[in-house]
């Protein structure tokens, strides 16, 4: 039971905060909303001062005329506001454009495989202070072919017409018989 208890205690107590912290945060709305007011009352006592309207008719016209002056006078510049804004978005437009314009002239290459050979690649992986030779052909050792009698022999034939007509006929296979032997 005294596990429970202790449970009803801490939850009374976390509700009882919780109470006090929306009461705090109800007085501080109100006091944000009082600020705002007298704020919102300053800036109309500033900039609008208050409106007296004379009695007699050519008085009211004159207001009358001061207030359409000061109208132009807020259309005008908000006119010039206006054609600045869209100057300047033609402006953007246009620098967008040539952006574009050029991005698409200058097509990016597709990448290519490069083949580099090992030498190559020490060199541009170390620096051209190492010097380290990876050509393994170079130090193979070459090995001469020695001439067989049959390369010879087929080197020293010629023309194979002539060698046909040699051997054509009786005579030709006598000589072969006998080279043979």
């Amino acid at each position: 039971e005294a596990p429970k208890k202790r449970n009803r205690a801490i939850t009374a107590r976390r509700q009882h905060l919780k109470s006090v912290m929306l009461q705090i945060a109800a007085t501080e709305l109100e006091k944000e909303e009082s600020r705002r007011e007298a704020e919102k009352q300053n800036y109309l006592s500033e900039h609008c001062p208050p409106l007296h309207i004379p009695g007699s008719m050519s008085e009211v016209q004159e207001l009358c005329k001061q207030l359409h002056a000061k109208i132009d006078a807020a259309e005008e510049e908000k006119y010039d506001m206006e054609v600045r804004v869209q100057k300047s978005s033609k402006e953007l437009e246009d620098m967008n454009q040539k952006l574009f314009d050029l991005r698409g002239k200058f097509k990016r290459p597709p990448l290519r495989r490069v083949r580099m050979s090992a030498d190559a690649m020490l060199k541009a992986l170390l620096g051209s202070k190492h010097k380290v030779c990876m050509d393994l052909r170079a130090n193979l050792k070459q090995v001469k072919k020695e001439d067989t009698e049959k390369e010879r022999d087929l080197r020293d034939v010629g023309d194979w017409r002539k060698n046909i007509e040699e051997k054509s006929g009786m005579e030709g296979r006598k000589k072969m018989f006998e080279s043979e032997s």
